[in-house]
Order: structure tokens, then C-alpha cells, then sequence
């Protein structure tokens, strides 16, 4: 007769005497797991190459934009931090060029906004030949430098210009009548000819994804054009209207060379007061303080056309 089987011995760990049970944590003392082996390795090195890209920007950009912030608190004639920053404040060409730069640039983008939905929408939506090698020098016109619209508008409208040549030949005057280009309305003019494409192409983006079954059905219902644009497509285009609008706001606060270029002496903006303290003036301090303000400004309205093209996928 058979003897009775005893208790059943206790399982031994799966992988014998590695000290580790199979599928669960591991013992004390034994392998970090190879995952975890590999993280630790991997982010090593991730962080050596970024490194260089880091050290880069932080000497060639970080560490001028800090020496401008110190010296705008440490002025050379000395005098408490805050005290160049009370002066400039104080001064009516820093208020007055503070007023010139917002009312330019917030005029200039709402005529780019205008002047390009227009544009955008004839592109669009308004088949004629050669649409779309238009639609393709927008996007080479992004890459002209501002000075260079500034010139051809010279040419165009410049005490000595084409407009003004005709009109002394045609009356036989000595003088012509355009001379707008050097006030504020010449630089106005030349700002929002050389940043409406910056709002047309996020528009021309946007109107390529309608959807025209909208347009079909709007117009087989008897609606006008005109209302098809105000109910269809301007709710549409509405985020990439502000994508644009806020890049072309950043970008006209910004602006130095078309002021320069236009010659408009009674045009002070902040760019040019950078100049003018920085250069004519040999003022650090002062000129410290405005681009301090000027970037302040910048970076804020930069963040707001962050947020605006996130939410229009622009």
C-alpha cells in the first residue's frame, strides 16, 4: 500500500537564483529592470545633444538681451536702478514715440487685415489665369526685406519719382504733388504693402480646407455673395484672420527699416528712439530702458499669436 504524499513543497522563484519573481517587483538587491537601464542611458544622452543648440543661443542671444536688462538698472552716471527707467518715463519723445508705434502699428494691421481678406478672397474664389502662380509669389514676397518695398514705393512716390515726373511734365510745374511718403500716412502706406501678405497666407491656407459643399448650398439658396462671404466664410477664416493679424501686429511694433527708408523725419517710433538714444545721443541707459519696453511689449503680443495660431492651426 502506498505511502500517503505529503505537503506540496513551496514553487521556486521563476529564474532560479537571479532574485526575481516573474511578474512582479523586483527583490531587494537584485537588477533594476532593462527598461530602466535604458532610460537612465538614453536621457544622457539626450541631454548631451542638447547642450551645444542650448550654449549656442544662450551666447548669442540670452547673454546680450541680459547685458541690455543690466544696463537699463546700472546707468554709467550712476544713480539708483530704477532711475533711468523714471527718466525715460518722464520724457514726452519717450511718450510720444510709445503712441506713434501703437497707433502705426494697430492702423497697419487692421489695413492688412482689410487689404488681405480682400485679396485672399479674390484668389480664392474668383477663378482668373494665373491665380495660382499668384498664390505662389505670396509666399516669395514673405522673403523680401522691408527696405526693399520702402525703395520701389521711392520710386513710385519719392520727391523725384516716376508720379511726381508726370505730373511736371503733364502741367509743366517745377513740382510735384506727392510728397506723403516721409509722414506718418507714407509709412503707414509702405507698412501695409509689404505685411499684407503676412495675412493672406494664413487666410489662403484656411480657404483651402472650406468645405465647398457650404458655398454650393449658401448660393443654391439664393444668397447673395456678399452674404455668402459675411455668414460662410468669414466665420471660417476668423482664427486664421487673428493668427495673421497678431504676427503682423508683433512685426509692425518691430519695424525700423521701412521709418528709416521712407525718411520720415517726424516719425519717431521705439525702434527709431533705440537708435537715436543708442547712437546719436551715446545714451545706453536710455536706450536699454526703451528696448526693455519694446521687448516687453513684443513678447507679450508674441504670446498672444501663439495661443491665437495654436487654436487656428496656422
Amino acid at each position: 500500500m502506498p505511502a500517503p504524499a505529503g505537503p506540496p513543497a513551496p514553487a521556486p522563484y521563476a529564474g532560479g537564483t537571479s532574485g526575481r519573481r516573474t511578474g512582479g517587483a523586483p527583490a531587494a538587491g537584485g537588477p533594476a529592470p532593462r527598461g530602466l537601464r535604458e532610460a537612465t542611458p538614453q536621457g544622457a544622452r539626450r541631454a548631451l545633444w542638447a547642450l551645444p543648440p542650448v550654449a549656442v543661443l544662450a551666447l548669442v542671444f540670452l547673454y546680450p538681451l541680459a547685458l541690455v536688462v543690466q544696463q537699463s538698472f546700472t546707468p554709467e552716471n550712476g544713480g539708483g536702478a530704477f532711475d533711468a527707467y523714471a527718466s525715460v518715463f518722464a520724457s514726452a519723445s519717450f511718450r510720444e514715440a510709445l503712441g506713434t508705434t501703437v497707433w502705426l502699428a494697430v492702423g497697419a494691421t487692421a489695413g492688412c487685415l482689410l487689404l488681405g481678406f480682400t485679396l485672399a478672397l479674390i484668389i480664392a474664389f474668383v477663378p482668373f489665369p494665373g491665380a495660382k502662380g499668384v498664390a505662389k509669389f505670396i509666399d516669395v514676397f514673405l522673403s523680401f526685406p522691408s527696405f526693399l518695398i520702402t525703395l520701389a514705393l521711392l520710386f513710385i512716390y519719392g520727391t523725384v519719382g516716376m508720379a511726381n515726373g508726370v505730373w511736371t511734365d503733364l502741367f509743366g510745374v517745377a513740382d510735384g504733388p506727392f510728397h506723403f511718403l516721409g509722414t506718418p500716412w507714407g509709412v503707414l502706406l509702405a507698412e501695409i504693402t509689404y505685411f499684407t501678405p503676412f495675412v493672406m497666407r494664413p487666410l489662403l491656407a484656411a480657404f483651402s480646407q472650406l468645405d465647398t459643399a457650404q458655398l454650393e448650398v449658401a448660393a443654391g439658396l439664393g444668397a447673395r455673395p456678399a452674404r455668402i462671404v459675411r455668414q460662410v466664410i468669414l466665420p471660417e477664416s476668423l482664427p486664421a484672420l487673428a493668427a495673421g493679424g497678431s504676427l503682423v501686429l508683433v512685426m509692425c511694433l518691430n519695424e525700423f527699416g521701412i521709418v528709416l527708408f521712407t525718411g520720415a523725419k517726424d516719425v519717431t517710433t521705439l525702434p527709431m528712439l533705440i537708435y537715436g538714444k543708442a547712437i546719436l545721443e551715446s545714451d545706453y541707459a536710455a536706450a536699454c530702458v526703451v528696448a526693455v519696453v519694446n521687448i516687453a511689449i513684443s513678447v507679450g503680443l508674441f504670446g498672444l499669436y501663439r495661443v491665437v495660431g495654436k487654436r487656428a492651426g496656422a
